[in-house]
């Protein structure tokens, strides 16, 4: 894992995306949970609010995130991928892609269902602790 997020990272800093790692990861947090709060991402990540807070700001500085108010409770805001966050975050999507088809070169299909049962075992392991 940790090479295969060196060689992310690699391709970040060469590319023109120019994003950390944790601003990957909340890009897409709300690309899978479009008009989730600040909250649900704290939840669910487990993170510093405060630091969550300011992966927040800088992605909506950027024009990476969209936010609205909550039609029922005006004190949340409701965030999204904003239109040049959803292609930000395809290209890195696809590039991900691409990178784990190297990864995965040589591993017959039967081997990577292997593969992903016994991960999925692991990570059932780790959430059972």
């Amino acid at each position: 894992m940790h090479l295969f997020r060196s060689a992310q990272q690699r391709s970040l800093r060469a590319g023109p995306h120019d994003l950390a790692h944790m601003e990957i990861k909340v890009l897409g947090f709300f690309a899978r949970r479009p008009g989730a709060t600040q909250s649900d991402l704290a939840a669910h990540s487990g993170r510093d609010k405060a630091q969550l807070a300011r992966l927040v700001r800088g992605l909506r500085d950027r024009g990476l995130l969209d936010a609205a108010a909550d039609e029922t409770d005006k004190r949340s805001t409701r965030l999204s991928l904003s239109g040049e966050g959803k292609t930000m975050y395809a290209a890195l999507h696809r590039h991900d892609g691409a990178l784990a088809e190297v990864a995965l070169d040589g591993i017959s299909e039967e081997e990577r269902a292997t593969l992903l049962d016994l991960l999925a075992r692991v990570r059932a392991n780790l959430e059972a602790e």
